[in-house]
């Protein structure tokens, strides 16, 4: 194996890039994080891990041109984990990775559906509608990629049982959306940030997707309500929206709430996690790419709130 290579992140002090950075400096890959001067104050206790696990800081901003340049030139590998907001301006990163002319492969931060083959409402249309957008450009500008579709982070969504406003799963009554049986992916944040490391020398992810999609963590609402009243020891009353109820809600609500609703419709009510095949023409699978990586299953972080 020739030497790992370097791996910049872009967006590391966020909540997907912070678990990204950790697994890229613990496999050895030398490490550098693109943070802000503003950002270091801001975000001390991230930026005094960052510096602990040995990542090198490199100051910039998405927003200069030629500081992004610079910093692209030092690394072989960028990967890009900003958040909803700076999306459209991956355009920036893609610019500076045509003029460093150095770059072995780009990851634009995805991390959730497989955005090309999502069936959803707005207002996640749009944002799907956005990475699916950089993906062509990234594909139009000749630049090697891999995208990774990394589904449900289990923090987002297992503490609560996806139920609006609580932190805990429920223990009497469960909100379910649709009729419950559609089949979603979650999976632990540790965990995408050690397979997305593991995909960036790897060339059968080159200009693919890369799918996480742990057969122990694929569960339909149903099932994972099953599995949390059997660690209960009793049974949750169950309250069915219907799919033209839950598109209401969504047209009612106001931001963040409509995002996660409109994401949560594509997921447990159209399946949009688990309803196609993954061809080898466009995709792979992580926990087949990688059978040695123990992944954190649902069923094991649901102990924790027990």
């Amino acid at each position: 194996m020739s030497e790992k290579s370097k791996i910049l992140i872009i967006g590391g002090t966020g909540y997907i890039g912070k678990f990204i950075v950790a697994a890229s400096a613990k496999s050895g890959h030398p490490t550098f994080a693109l943070v802000r001067e503003s950002t270091v104050s801001e975000k001390f206790e991230i930026i005094e891990s960052f510096k602990s696990s040995g990542v090198t800081l490199v100051y910039g901003d998405l927003y200069d041109h030629e500081s992004l340049v610079k910093a692209i030139k030092q690394v072989d590998v960028v990967i890009s984990t900003v958040g909803h907001a700076q999306l459209p301006d991956q355009v920036k990163i893609i610019a500076a990775i045509k003029e460093a002319g150095n770059v072995k492969r780009f990851f634009p931060s995805e991390f959730g559906n497989d955005v090309d083959r999502v069936h959803a409402v707005e207002p996640a249309k749009t944002a799907f509608a956005i990475k699916a957008q950089i993906r062509r450009t990234i594909e139009a500008e000749g630049i090697p990629y891999t995208y990774v579709s990394s589904n449900f982070f289990a923090g987002y969504f297992l503490p609560s049982l996806s139920q609006p406003g609580a932190t805990t799963p429920p223990r009497d009554k469960v909100i379910i959306l649709g009729d419950g049986n559609p089949k979603a992916v979650f999976n632990k944040e540790d965990d995408i940030g050690t397979y997305t490391i593991k995909a960036v020398d790897d060339p059968r992810t080159l200009n693919k997707i890369l799918y996480i999609r742990p057969p122990q963590n694929t569960y339909s609402f149903n099932d994972i309500v099953s599995l949390w009243e059997k660690k209960i020891g009793k049974t949750l009353e169950k309250i069915y929206v219907p799919e033209e109820q839950v598109l209401k809600n969504i047209q009612e609500a106001s931001v963040p709430l409509n995002v996660i609703l409109s994401i949560s419709h594509s997921v447990f009510i159209k399946g949009d996690h688990t309803n196609f095949e993954i061809e080898p023409s466009f995709g792979v699978e992580a926990t087949e790419l990688y059978p040695d990586v123990k992944y954190t299953t649902v069923d094991e972080y649901l102990n924790q709130f027990v």
